[in-house]
């Protein structure tokens, strides 16, 4: 069992930044990769960006990189995703993912949270 909670969303100013945190509780943090999706009103679920067990690994989705940074800090049993420049079509709501069954790109997580919504205005 895993506990899965993301906080941070908020309204921002296109051009802004914001910063999104998830903490996973429950299990062995450190012992899980984790990922970043998102969602806009009427689409599907869309990757962002991921991080192995350790940090030593990322990956995100190719027309976010530069601008989203994934982190973590496993003493803290806590995930990270910094946003800059931030656009209008990164509005949505924001989901932390723990422990992908297939690959980290896949909604085939075994944990989510609830979800932080972001919402971008010009």
């Amino acid at each position: 069992q895993v506990q899965v909670v993301e906080s941070g969303g908020g309204l921002v100013q296109a051009g802004g930044s914001l910063n999104l945190s998830c903490v996973a509780s429950g299990r062995s943090f450190s012992s899980l990769d984790l990922g970043w999706f998102r969602q806009a009103p009427g689409k599907e679920l869309e990757f962002v960006a991921a991080i192995s067990r350790t940090g030593g690994s990322t990956w995100y989705e190719d027309s976010l990189k530069g601008r989203f940074t994934i982190s973590r800090d496993n003493a803290r049993n806590t995930a990270y995703l910094r946003m800059k420049s931030l656009e209008y079509g990164d509005t949505g709501t924001y989901f932390c993912a723990v422990e992908p069954t297939v690959s980290v790109f896949q909604t085939s997580y075994n944990y989510w949270g609830r979800g932080t919504r972001v919402t971008v205005s010009s």
